[in-house]
């Protein structure tokens, strides 16, 4: 065995070390030993659901509870006030189609009367 070989065979071992020492270690050295792969799964959904809320700025369960018991009250009320725009908006709608429909029958008679008249 020549130094070559020698050198790359201490270079796979340390780097097969350091991938089983990171494994069982883990980022945050929560893993427990008893199931190491399970406690490494759940330590990286926690991590990306983190990144995830930070990335997206999604906010948390406790605090949407807090938000919604400070500004419920509000909230139901602007949404009774869209409510009544929205009976308000469509009553002027029929309110404008019947103001319309009245315009084109005058102006049906006076251009009926117009000809008449010629």
């Amino acid at each position: 065995m020549d130094l070559l070989t020698f050198i790359i065979l201490v270079l796979l071992l340390c780097i097969l070390l350091y991938l089983v020492y990171y494994f069982f270690k883990g980022a945050k050295g929560d893993l427990a030993i008893s199931s190491p792969v399970e406690s490494r799964v759940d330590e990286y959904l926690d991590r990306r659901f983190q990144s995830m809320v930070d990335d997206w700025q999604l906010v948390t369960r406790t605090r949407l509870a807090k938000f919604q018991d400070q500004h419920l009250a509000g909230i139901e009320q602007d949404e009774a006030r869209i409510t009544e725009l929205k009976n308000y908006e469509s009553g002027m709608k029929n309110t404008l189609s019947s103001l319309e429909a009245r315009l084109d029958v005058l102006e049906k008679e006076l251009a009926g009367k117009g000809n008449a008249k010629k």
